[in-house]
């Protein structure tokens, strides 16, 4: 079998070889500036941008005046953030979020701290879930922004967005959602979950890399968003540049692609992943999925595997391309910020790999990766005293492990 297996797509996934072939004209022919209204080079590449344009707004049931294109997630979610805060701040200085976002919503939160707003970080319970009364009782009549994720890039859990959205309808309070990981996987619907902004990327999308789209509410209400970058008032005024229309035409067209293939996708996925995980607890002990059980992103894992650190499970799985919950720095080693904030303790945080699958995984490669996981853990295993002490019915892991 070829080698590396990929199991990391929700770090990036290939482009699509369909999406390639929509890209090509427009690194040639049809090479126009979509903002040069005076010639058939700019009128082309104008059209292709709003046919992408109008192909994102479909998969959210968005009108195609409400995409902003921007440069990926990170961007899309600083503009929804700081241009909110800065339009707003008359009306209060209050933004609520929680503690396992992604850092691209956590940073942007931190910087308006330093800079005269006030952010509530909501704590998860033990399935990385955020409470739709947490979010009622968290308002105030400062509060301009509610931030929460759809789904979790780390553990996949699912938040009850919709229930958010109501609230923050009733309560006057605008809200965004960092979409990244459930756009065109997952049914979305703004108008009947209540976003009023939304981010989202190409690349997690077998599109291309570097392009991304924020989605910002029309009407009921109206919103309106101060730009990060200033200089030609391009998209609205929201987000000045030159379009990436190459990117653009390749984000449109692999939306459209994966709109058309969601269910079937979804359904083989979960499938596998369901195996994978039965697999998995069934011929090893100590062995933990993290994130909600039944709520969770049907194309991945995320599981801890008990005595045995992360770093080495990573080295003796060498063919498989996966990512540790551990994050490792110049400093020192330190356990998945999310896992943490579930509960679970630093040894089995250690000891977390996260698996996602998609377009082109096949079964074969499911049990490929199903036999060098238990291979690494069995051998590694192998070395470790406190496994000895656990065969030897000495129970070690109130001490060693804090499992939720």
């Amino acid at each position: 079998m070829k080698s590396p297996i990929y199991m990391d797509y929700n770090a990036t996934t290939p482009v699509d070889p369909r999406v390639v072939d929509a890209m090509m004209p427009f690194f040639g022919a049809k090479f126009g500036n979509a903002a040069s209204r005076y010639h058939a080079f700019g009128w082309e590449a104008e059209e292709a941008v709003e046919h992408a344009r109008e192909q994102v707004a479909a998969a959210i049931n968005a009108s195609p005046k409400e995409i902003i294109w921007t440069s990926g997630a990170t961007e899309s979610n600083n503009i929804a953030i700081k241009g909110i805060a800065a339009m707003y701040r008359e009306k209060g200085n209050h933004i609520i979020s929680q503690v396992i976002e992604h850092k691209a919503v956590i940073d942007p939160c931190k910087y308006l701290e330093q800079n005269g707003f006030r952010v509530t970080f909501l704590p998860v319970d033990k399935n990385g879930m955020v409470s739709p009364d947490q979010i009622r009782e968290a308002i105030t009549d400062q509060t301009i922004l509610v931030s929460i994720m759809h789904g979790n890039n780390e553990i996949g859990s699912i938040n009850p967005i919709k229930e958010f959205g109501k609230i923050c309808k009733e309560k006057d309070v605008i809200f965004h959602t960092d979409a990244v990981q459930t756009f065109a996987k997952l049914p979305i619907d703004v108008e009947d979950m209540g976003i009023d902004l939304l981010s989202c990327s190409g690349h997690k999308i077998y599109g291309p890399k570097g392009i991304g789209a924020l989605y910002v509410r029309r009407k009921r209400p109206r919103v309106r968003c101060e730009p990060v970058i200033h200089g030609g008032g391009h998209e609205r005024g929201m987000r000045s540049g030159t379009l990436n229309v190459t990117g653009i035409v390749g984000f449109g067209k692999a939306c459209e692609l994966c709109m058309q293939e969601m269910d079937s996708t979804r359904e083989r996925l979960f499938k596998l992943r369901r195996k994978m995980e039965v697999e998995l607890a069934k011929r090893l002990e100590v062995v933990q999925i993290n994130g909600h059980a039944e709520r969770r992103l049907p194309h991945m894992t995320n599981m801890s595997f008990g005595f045995v650190e992360g770093e080495s499970l990573l080295m003796g799985i060498k063919d498989i391309a996966c990512s540790s919950g551990s994050a490792c720095t110049s400093a020192s080693l330190e356990p998945s910020y999310v896992l943490k904030n579930l509960g679970v303790g630093d040894e089995l945080a250690h000891s977390s790999l996260r698996l996602s699958l998609g377009r082109w995984t096949t079964e074969a490669e499911v049990d490929y990766v199903i036999n060098g996981i238990v291979k690494a853990v069995n051998h590694l295993r192998t070395m470790s005293p406190l496994y000895d002490l656990h065969k030897e019915g000495i129970d070690i892991t109130k001490i060693q492990w804090q499992s939720h």
